[in-house]
């Protein structure tokens, strides 16, 4: 998927998980980890939103370990949360980094490539349901918004002062 797309579907995710982890959905910290969570696998591809601003480490990650290999992984996330929760970062924090980088996985795993998520195994895991820019990724990343309003502000105010 696109950045843009990763970016709203990581929010939409947020959204949906931060009341199951007693935070709040709208707190702008944890709004915009959620969305560097949401770009941060692809630091493994120059060519990539992230990867443009970082390109040395991108490229030297992208030569050393390919595009969607280690940091498309269930290791990579797992390593991320542990890293973070020893340095002593706050846990909403970490959820947040956390919730936005599984919500990038996921909408990757939509793609026809899908991931190696048991890095470093072959074994790649996927639905294929649109390709990357394609018409279907935008259709599929608005229907995405349509269920988490659908879900979380269907009843007006009320419903978005318990998210508060």
């Amino acid at each position: 998927m696109m950045a843009k797309s990763h970016v709203v579907v990581g929010v939409a995710a947020w959204i949906a998980a931060a009341p199951w982890l007693h935070l709040s959905p709208v707190d702008p910290i944890y709004l915009a980890l959620t969305a560097a969570g949401s770009l941060l696998p692809d630091i493994d591809h120059p060519n990539s939103w992230v990867g443009r601003r970082s390109r040395p480490i991108s490229t030297a990650i992208a030569a050393a370990l390919g595009h969607r290999g280690f940091t498309h992984s269930a290791v990579a996330v797992a390593g991320l949360v542990a890293l973070l929760s020893h340095a002593g970062y706050r846990q909403g924090a970490v959820s947040a980094l956390a919730v936005g980088y599984l919500s990038h996985l996921a909408a990757d795993m939509l793609t026809p490539r899908g991931l190696r998520l048991a890095w470093p195994l072959r074994g790649s895991w996927g639905l294929p349901l649109c390709r990357t820019g394609s018409s279907m990724e935008t259709i599929i990343v608005i229907a995405l918004v349509f269920e988490i309003a659908w879900r979380f502000l269907p009843h007006g105010t009320n419903k978005i002062a318990t998210l508060l």
